[in-house]
């Protein structure tokens, strides 16, 4: 098969003002050829958008090249389209009027560009509805909408970034159901998909080749080939196989190393989610219970729960930090101080929580510290704000700095004054 684009050293990196840069993608290598589809697998924050954005040539990188049709790459790429989660459509415009936005952009005469839109509508399903606008649509109609808008221009590269994380389940699988069926029967006018995604049964479900990204700084990290051919069976057990290994691999990238309370303060700025302590202790209790029994396979409780990786790995990965429990090739279990959780009471578990902070999250240690140390037990969330910055994206940093709050407040380690703010100890124990 023909090599289509290809990515050769690709870092993209962001200056931080008297801090070292931000480095979002280092060292990325990939190609795609003619006639299969690749899915860009990772965690939210991996780059895999932004690198989506490098490859339609929206985005420079900092360093590296990309090749279109052999050609470095500069400026936007003539044959590329992209279809967005957010399904972008304009509400004061029909359906007809969304699809032909392409065409008219390029010149392409009205006669012409109608009949174009009209063979696109109804190829993605939507023929009787060109007079509809975007109100009047489900979530799932829009979505064809915007794949209608992609296809119109005939393509030979279709870039999705997670084009069907915003819908239901139902209608999510419906439309990947129905894209590989043209894509199969040779409907589509493209050459290649490129598709980012952080849904491991999904990936595998469509893509020929799978690249599974790690982060801080994005790279691949593994390389998967897809032996199945379609229309695939998601009940058998070689894919089945196959997305439990992926669970591996990713997993085995997450191991957080256990801080000690002797341990410097080098943590400060590891990057935490926003996972709330209601989460966390849903996932304790269900763990603990039957059929789990304290030990859980990844997939089979993503199903259970109704979670994709990118939210069930977040959720292990704080058990994993405040030391209830351990993530690992594609395994979540409970050790003794998560079984201990699951059967306390609200005041032993705050005063669990409370204790893991002090002891495992350096950013909570200091915090309370800080807020011990002052004579009026208050400081400004943005001095740590502002520090995590100089390690990390703004939203990475803003996330951390929600997600120790959070987890504070619920062990009363330290009190949050939202209009202020601040931080404080009033209303908390001085014990705690």
């Amino acid at each position: 098969m023909q090599e289509l684009m290809s990515v050769r050293g690709c870092r993209q990196a962001y200056h931080k003002e008297s801090t070292a840069d931000l480095v979002v993608l280092d060292d990325v290598n990939l190609s795609l050829l003619e006639g299969e589809i690749v899915g860009l697998l990772g965690r939210s924050g991996s780059g895999k958008s932004t690198l989506l954005r490098i490859v339609a040539g929206l985005l420079t990188p900092t360093a590296g090249e990309v090749t279109w049709h052999g050609k470095t790459l500069r400026g936007p790429a003539e044959g590329v389209a992209m279809v967005f989660q957010s399904f972008a459509l304009f509400p004061w415009l029909t359906v007809q009027e969304n699809v032909e936005l392409g065409l008219e952009a390029l010149g392409v005469p009205r006669a012409e560009r109608e009949k174009r839109a009209e063979e696109a509508i109804d190829l993605i399903g939507l023929g009787g509805f060109e007079s509809a606008y975007p109100k009047e649509l489900s979530g799932g109609m829009r979505q064809r909408v915007g794949l209608a808008r992609a296809l119109v221009v005939h393509p030979d590269l279709l870039l999705m970034d997670e084009p069907f994380s915003a819908l239901d389940v139902l209608t999510a699988e419906t439309l990947r159901t129905d894209l590989i069926d043209l894509w199969m029967e040779r409907k589509l006018p493209l050459k290649s998909i490129l598709m980012v995604t952080h849904n491991i049964e999904e990936a595998v479900l469509l893509c020929d080749r799978i690249l599974v990204f790690s982060s801080n700084p994005g790279r691949v990290a593994h390389e998967l080939q897809v032996p199945f051919a379609h229309p695939r069976n998601r009940h058998d057990p070689a894919f089945r196989k196959m997305v439990d290994d992926i669970y591996a691999l990713m997993t085995r990238r997450a191991v957080v190393p256990t801080p000690t309370p002797q341990a410097a303060d080098s943590g400060f700025a590891t990057p935490l989610s926003a996972v709330s302590t209601n989460l966390v202790a849903g996932l304790i209790e269900t763990l603990a219970a039957s059929p789990y029994d304290g030990r859980a396979d990844l997939p089979a409780l993503a199903a259970a729960l109704q979670l994709e990786a990118d939210e069930l790995l977040p959720l292990g990965e704080a058990l994993q930090i405040l030391g209830f429990g351990e993530l690992a090739e594609g395994d979540l279990h409970l050790n003794d101080a998560g079984r201990q959780f699951a059967h306390a009471d609200t005041d032993t578990r705050k005063a669990l929580v409370a204790g893991a902070l002090r002891t495992r999250v350096p950013l909570a240690r200091n915090i309370r510290r800080t807020l011990d140390e002052r004579w009026n037990h208050r400081a400004a969330a943005v001095r740590f704000r502002d520090e995590l910055e100089d390690h990390m994206s703004p939203d990475y940093a803003e996330e951390t700095l929600q997600a120790v709050i959070g987890w504070g407040r619920f062990a009363e380690l330290f009190s949050y004054d939202d209009e202020a703010d601040q931080f404080t100890l009033e209303d908390i124990d001085a014990a705690a």
